[in-house]
C-alpha cells in the first residue's frame, strides 16, 4: 500500500525494488508497506533519536512473510492481520510490552478479541491504522445510482474500465459481500464456492489487478478506470488532485473495513527500545493528521482520532457509515492458503 503523498514519486520506485533499503538509522530496521516512511508521522522518533529509523519496503503482506521467513532481519514488520497467523506458527515474533505503548489503553479491546492477536501468552499485533476498502468511481463518467449495489463490477457496461485490488483478503471480502456472506469465520464451502463463482463472472470485466495504489489512482485518473475496488489511499491521491472521484462505502451489500498493525520480529537486529520509541511516534495524536492528510487513513489511538475535526474525518471518508461491514479479522492459515491459491486461478481465467 502506498500511504503517503509526499513520497508518490518515490513510492513507485520503492514497489519495483520491493524490499531495497533506504538507509538511516542503524539500530532499528522497520519492514513496512511501500510509503510509508511519512515525514509527520516519524517526528516524534527524529525529535529524539536524530533521524529516521532504516525503512525496508514491500507490495504485500504474503511477499512480506515470505521475505523474512527466508532470512531477512528486521525490528518490526506492519503486517495486516490475516497474516498474523503465519508469523506466530513460524516462530519469527514475540509477544510485546503493552505497558511501553502509550496508546494501547485507547485501543478498543474488540480488535485484540482474536486468539491469533492476544492469548495467554501475551499481545502478539498491535492493531494501528484502519480505513475501507469500497467502491471508488469516476463522478463524471458513472452516475451515483450505478454504484449502489457490488453487481456494478459485473456489469458489461464497464467491462474492460473495472479494477480490484491484487489482494486476497479484499477480494474474498467482495465476493463474499457480494453473495450475501458477512464474515469470513467459520465460513463453510458452499459460500467459498458461492463468492468464487461471482469473482469469476466479475474477473472478464477486469482491466488490471491492481497493486499500486498510486498507479490505480492514474488509471482512474486518465479515464482508463472507472470503477473500482479501492482502499482510501487512491482516493486521496484523486482529492489532492482535484479529480472529480466518488467513494461508496454503503452498497446495498456492504464494504469491508481492514486493520493493519505491528509484529515485534524476535532477535531484530536493533535495539529493542527504539522499536517501541517508533511506535509510540506513529501513535502520537500529533502524528495523525499528516497520516489523513497523506493517505486517508485514521489509526486506533481514539485520543488521536477524538482530536480530528468531523468534517475531516468526513473529507477523508473515515466517518463512521451505516452500512453492513465486513471486517478483515485474522483467519485461520489453511483457509487463507486455500482462499490465495483459489483467487490466483479466479485471475488467470481457471
Amino acid at each position: 500500500m502506498n500511504r503517503c503523498l509526499s513520497t508518490l514519486a518515490g513510492a513507485a520506485s520503492a514497489l519495483a525494488l520491493s524490499s531495497a533499503a533506504f538507509a538511516a538509522d542503524p539500530e532499528l530496521t522497520v519492514f513496512d508497506w511501500a510509503g510509508w516512511e511519512i515525514d509527520g508521522a516519524l517526528a516524534p522518533y527524529v525529535a529524539k533519536h536524530g533521524q529516521k529509523p532504516t525503512y525496508s519496503f514491500y507490495a504485500d503482506d504474503d511477499e512480506a512473510f515470505q521475505k523474512v521467513s527466508s532470512g531477512f532481519r528486521a525490528d518490526v514488520v506492519h503486517p495486516c492481520p490475516g497474516a498474523v497467523p503465519n508469523y506466530r506458527e513460524a516462530g519469527l515474533i514475540e509477544p510485546w510490552d503493552t505497558s511501553k505503548i502509550e496508546a494501547f489503553g485507547n485501543i478498543d479491546p474488540d480488535l485484540l478479541a482474536s486468539p491469533h492477536i492476544s492469548d495467554d501468552g501475551g499481545v502478539w499485533f498491535i492493531p494501528y491504522d484502519f480505513a475501507y476498502t469500497a467502491i471508488a468511481y469516476n463522478k463524471t463518467e458513472v452516475a451515483e445510482e450505478e454504484v449502489q449495489s457490488l453487481s456494478v463490477f459485473l456489469d458489461p457496461k464497464y467491462a474492460g474500465r473495472i479494477a480490484i485490488s491484487d489482494n486476497s483478503d479484499d477480494v474474498w471480502a467482495l465476493g463474499f459481500l457480494a453473495t450475501g456472506t458477512t464474515s469470513w469465520d467459520d465460513v463453510t464451502d458452499e459460500q467459498i464456492a458461492a463468492a468464487a463463482d461471482w469473482l469469476r463472472q466479475a474477473a472478464p470485466n477486469v482491466r488490471t489487478w491492481w497493486s499500486d495504489p498510486s498507479e490505480l489512482a492514474q488509471m482512474m485518473k486518465s479515464g482508463e478506470v472507472l470503477v473500482s475496488w479501492s482502499w482510501n489511499d487512491p482516493v486521496a491521491i484523486l482529492q489532492a488532485e482535484n479529480f472529480p472521484v466518488g467513494f461508496n462505502r454503503s452498497p446495498k451489500e456492504g464494504s469491508t473495513t481492514f486493520f493493519c498493525g505491528f509484529v515485534n520480529m524476535k532477535n531484530g537486529p536493533g535495539k529493542e527500545e527504539k522499536v517501541y520509541d517508533w511506535v509510540n511516534s506513529m501513535f502520537a495524536p500529533e502524528s495523525l493528521p499528516s497520516i489523513i492528510e497523506a493517505i486517508g487513513y485514521a489509526n486506533t489511538n481514539t485520543a488521536a482520532t477524538d482530536a480530528i475535526p468531523a468534517a475531516d474525518l468526513e473529507g477523508a471518508f473515515l466517518d463512521p457509515v451505516e452500512t453492513t461491514l465486513f471486517l478483515q479479522t485474522p483467519m485461520d492459515p489453511d483457509l487463507r492458503s486455500r482462499l490465495l491459491e483459489e483467487f490466483e486461478l479466479i485471475k488467470m481465467g481457471m
